[in-house]
């Protein structure tokens, strides 16, 4: 394993159009399957989501929009190494909040779980990952 995907990296996987698509699959072509892997807190973001989405929906096509979305997710995340948010990474997580990185809680977790294992993020998010001491990042859809 060397690199884990942010949440929003998966999100463009996930539409499978424009350029960032184009640029980030091609990226993701030059590396073994195993060398790319997602968060367990990328799956809980996007869970979170799809229970918002169902919850507001009303009338049953978006009821039944709202369980696609989920089944997709759910089909995506399988079909890819998940690294989970393990006592390292709560550890590593810990010391960020001890240190004050002023970044959102869920990305903190993310980066905490990259720091733990030695791998690069990819994300486009460099403003707020860049607050994260040692943490390597790069943006594949450039």
């Amino acid at each position: 394993m060397r690199y884990l995907l942010d949440t929003d990296h998966i999100s463009i996987l996930q539409r499978q159009t424009g350029m960032d698509y184009a640029r980030l699959t091609a990226r993701i072509a030059r590396h073994r399957p195993t060398e790319v892997a997602f968060s367990i807190i990328s799956f809980h973001e996007q869970t979170i989501g799809c229970h918002a989405y169902i919850n507001q929906a009303r009338r049953t096509r978006d009821i039944l929009h709202g369980y696609e979305m989920l089944a997709r997710v759910l089909q995506d995340f399988a079909a890819a190494p998940v690294i989970p948010f393990d006592a390292a990474a709560a550890t590593n997580f810990e010391q960020l909040q001890a240190q004050q990185v002023r970044v959102a809680t869920m990305d903190l977790r993310i980066a905490a779980t990259a720091l733990s294992r030695g791998l690069v993020l990819l994300t486009r998010n460099a403003r707020d990952f860049s607050k994260v001491p040692s943490l390597q990042i790069e943006n594949w859809t450039v």
